[in-house]
């Protein structure tokens, strides 16, 4: 009865403990990683979606710009009347110091 036991037989005591726990956590890096690459996938479709809405609404604020100067150069005092329109007989303005816009204002809100 003079077995040789091979080396590659021997087993530690928490080694089928530590293979299960680094397999487990092998899979959450491949989980996260596919949940990181399905993200940039989503968000580089959806921003190309928000680009073609951006310029199909450009185009719309651009047509009805076309329309109202076209309209308003159809506009002369006596048809002024007929629309209801009124002659602005004091024009006063109102100076808020302060209250322009900035660039870093403006910044802030890009992506």
């Amino acid at each position: 009865m003079n077995k040789k036991i091979s080396v590659l037989a021997i087993e530690f005591s928490l080694e089928r403990h530590l293979v299960r726990a680094l397999f487990a956590v092998l899979a959450v890096f491949l989980m996260g990683y596919f949940y990181g690459v399905g993200a940039s996938v989503f968000n580089i479709m959806a921003r190309k979606e928000a680009t073609v809405k951006t310029v199909q609404m450009q185009s719309s604020i651009a047509q009805l710009e076309q329309e109202y100067f076209t309209l308003s150069h159809g506009i002369d005092k006596t048809s002024e009347l007929t629309l209801g329109l009124a002659p602005v007989s004091s024009t006063q303005y109102v100076y808020r110091p302060g209250s322009t816009a900035s660039a870093g204002i403006a910044s802030r809100n890009e992506i």
